[in-house]
């Protein structure tokens, strides 16, 4: 559809004299345009489209009508939603934003940091304008590639995003589009690139009604989150597009430079060629001609290096994935925690296993799922860059109970160790938003549905959940109380202050480091060397930098000598030998 809007930056004249609507919508009969209050018959048009060419200003609102329904539904595609997800769409035009990043080249996924952030509560305003406050903040941390989780329209004023039901309109209580376009064009100013989270796997509860115009999902194959989306069966030519469509306009109409794609594992696709490595295929046809490397990340629960396999090896030539196996080795390791899935993980040996192989589960038994998982990743064909590695995430966060933070059960010790493991792998370090100072502020499960039912149902389902493994539920946030999402936000005021600011300047000195030294950012998993012992230390050697880490709470003396450039803990240390404090790392330089 093409449409026009302002700019965000600078009134552009209101009027468009046409605007080319189209819609996809094979099961209606008839199909009428609602535009401004009045009601125009579209015309078909081959394989399911209806299509009308009508005056329109930027901005006004339309929707459809399907056959004798008298209720007006929001574009599928629609580009803004001002008055949320149940109500007619707007004409915006984001072609005609004013850009200033021009001489933006874009940035790389290998060699980079990223860092995760929820626009809602990464600022008290929860706005990107807000946000865009402090990159200066991220800029000194040392990141290369903020990671927004999901802006789609969802219903309600605030949400994780995963809820969303109208992939192309932009949230407007963050800003809606425009404030999209002016975040991503103050990042590629600033030096950063911007990923944006992007669900294709399912829709929200509420809002959703793109079934009303035509087979986008397969309610016969839902996955845990509802109905499937239909990619194989019939009809799914023009639903296929319907992604791929999506995830090529935020690379090109909103300038994004990487997609990290929400839970890979519910895409249900028996083509021969996956909805992936399509999608791999035109993102980079479109990343030659923009002239800038564009990212595809999934995330995915099967340990699957196929996904991340380059195509002319067999795999899909995605990017990168995010590797929970790393996650979880890390965590129990210095944590103790054992439960649910964290069952197979805590050994040092395990922890070993992950920083020279990428995957523990790499076809071997998982008891959590009692069968085997996972598949052996080539590292001679695979980088460590294109795993990402990390101490935390929103999941790993907001799914606890309470959704408290690694820094409310782990001394600062502790969780400086997690950090230097992270940023010494030979993996793509991310870190969650107020991770890097050790903030305390939890990060719980928020919902705002209007719908009464829908929430109490959320709230309910959250209990019961957790009530299988063993929390009371009184313990348990309800999602649906604005309290739940006003404890999520980010405390500005705890960087500048102990205990917090010796956290923020130590991680600011590991990414240094990475930075400084090419060993650590060397992909190639062959170059990392591990040495451990079961209970107290482990050893990772890169180049001539070793990083040591202690575990346990009593000292321990380590065959590796050396320089320290950097520590947890002031550490003695000779050439040959070195007495790390308990809780704490050094970085030894050989040369």
């Amino acid at each position: 559809m093409t449409e026009a809007a302002p700019t965000a930056s600078q009134p552009s004249p209101a009027i468009t004299e046409t605007v080319d609507f189209a819609v996809w919508a094979p099961r209606p009969e008839s199909v009428a345009l609602h535009l401004n209050g009045a009601v125009l018959p579209m015309r078909p048009a081959a394989d399911g489209w209806w299509t009308l060419t009508a005056p329109a200003a930027a901005g006004a609102r339309y929707g459809f009508l399907l056959d004798d329904d008298p209720t007006v539904l929001p574009d599928p595609r629609s580009p803004r939603q001002p008055g949320g997800v149940h109500e007619p769409s707007a004409v915006y035009d984001p072609r005609t934003f004013a850009w200033t990043d021009r001489a933006w080249t874009g940035r790389q996924l290998a060699g980079g940091v990223l860092y995760e952030l929820h626009i809602g509560t990464f600022t008290p305003a929860g706005t990107f304008d807000a946000a865009l406050e402090c990159l200066d903040h991220l800029i000194d941390l040392g990141v290369t590639h903020v990671e927004i989780m999901p802006v789609n329209a969802f219903n309600g004023v605030h949400n994780w995003g995963y809820d969303g039901v109208l992939w192309y309109a932009v949230q407007e209580s963050y800003g809606g589009p425009a404030g999209l376009q002016r975040f991503v064009d103050g990042c590629h100013r600033a030096g950063l690139a911007v990923v944006l989270d992007a669900v294709y796997n399912h829709l929200g509860p509420s809002g959703n009604y793109l079934d009303r115009f035509g087979p986008y999902t397969r309610a016969a194959a839902a996955n845990p989150w509802g109905p499937t989306i239909n990619l194989d069966g019939p009809n799914s030519d023009t639903v296929r597009r319907y992604i791929l469509d999506n995830a090529l306009r935020w690379f090109d109409e909103f300038h994004i430079d990487g997609l990290r794609l929400d839970a890979v594992h519910a895409l249900i696709d028996s083509r021969a060629t996956h909805i992936l490595e399509e999608l791999a295929i035109e993102t980079e046809r479109l990343s030659a001609h923009l002239g800038r490397p564009l990212s595809l990340i999934a995330e995915s629960d099967l340990n699957d290096p196929r996904l991340i396999t380059p195509r002319a090896a067999g795999g899909y030539g995605l990017t990168g994935q995010w590797d929970d196996d790393v996650h979880h080795a890390i965590h129990t390791a210095v944590s103790g925690e054992r439960q649910g899935y964290y069952g197979d993980f805590g050994a040092l040996s395990t922890l070993a296993t992950v920083l020279t192989r990428g995957f523990f589960h790499a076809g071997t038994y998982s008891s959590f799922r009692g069968r085997l998982h996972g598949r052996r990743l080539d590292i001679d064909t695979v980088p460590g860059s294109a795993l990402v590695a990390y101490t935390t995430t929103h999941d790993q966060v907001g799914n606890r109970a309470i959704g408290d933070r690694p820094a409310a059960y782990l001394s600062p010790g502790q969780l400086m160790i997690k950090a230097a493991l992270v940023a010494f792998s030979a993996y793509t370090p991310m870190i969650f938003m107020g991770e890097e100072w050790g903030t305390t502020t939890p990060f719980q499960f928020f919902t705002s549905h209007p719908e009464p039912e829908l929430g109490e149902a959320t709230a309910n389902g959250r209990r019961a959940e957790f009530a299988e493994h063993g929390w009371a539920t009184e313990d348990v946030p309800d999602p649906q109380d604005p309290e739940t999402f006003a404890r999520s936000h980010l405390d500005w005021t705890q960087p500048g202050r102990p205990p917090f600011k010796r956290t923020l300047d130590s991680y600011r000195d590991l990414l240094a480091l990475r930075r400084s030294r090419p060993e650590i950012t060397d992909p190639r998993l062959r170059s990392v060397r591990v040495a451990h012992d079961e209970s107290s230390w482990i050893a990772v050697e890169r180049g001539a930098l070793t990083l040591v880490c202690n575990l346990s709470a009593d000292p321990v003396e380590v065959p590796y000598g050396g320089t320290p450039v950097l520590f947890w803990d002031q550490p003695e240390t000779t050439d040959t030998v070195t007495a790390v404090p308990g809780h704490s790392f050094v970085i030894l330089d050989r040369t």
